[in-house]
């Protein structure tokens, strides 16, 4: 007797629109998290002008604050905020959709940050890949899916405007 695995569900690939859209809802709040580091970096320096070291400690602070920020939600869920709105999830290419490991998520942020860095390039190989991967999925092992819609949403509204 053979044992049969449970079937899996497939779900689709997210699209490059998609993905700018969550980018940009996220990009919304990584900003508003390095106002508070550029606040605590004028509070420490006394209100003078930032230079030297401190402008390299602040970029640096930026930098690790973007990282914890998208690998926190990576990691807890798969999902930001504006995944979230998206319904868009990260998961890991490699393991069977599993939970994204600590080293995916930095390689994945490493090589989308040179991504950004080469006009964005990494996210427009989405168009031209058979499998919708960026380079940063293609190097950090990891995958974009879009989720299905809550059910019962549709439902409610047709209830909702329904006289009676």
């Amino acid at each position: 007797m053979s044992e049969t695995a449970p079937e899996q569900v497939h779900y689709p690939a997210a699209g490059l629109l998609r993905r700018i859209a969550a980018l940009g809802y996220d990009a919304l709040l990584v900003l508003a998290l390095w106002m508070v580091v550029g606040a605590v970096g004028v509070a420490l320096n006394g209100n003078e002008i930032i230079s030297g070291a401190l402008r390299l400690v602040l970029l640096f602070a930026c930098l690790a604050t973007t990282f914890a920020f998208f690998t926190k939600f990576w990691r807890d869920g798969g999902q930001t905020a504006g995944m979230r709105a998206w319904r868009i999830k990260i998961v890991n290419r490699l393991d069977n959709n599993a939970r994204v490991t600590l080293t995916q998520c930095l390689l994945r942020f490493i090589v989308a940050s040179a991504s950004l860095g080469c006009a964005g390039l990494g996210f427009l190989w989405i168009l031209v890949d058979r499998d919708k991967l960026s380079w940063h999925d293609r190097y950090s092992g990891t995958k974009l899916i879009v989720l299905p819609k809550p059910p019962g949403k549709r439902s409610k509204r047709k209830t909702q405007n329904q006289p009676g």
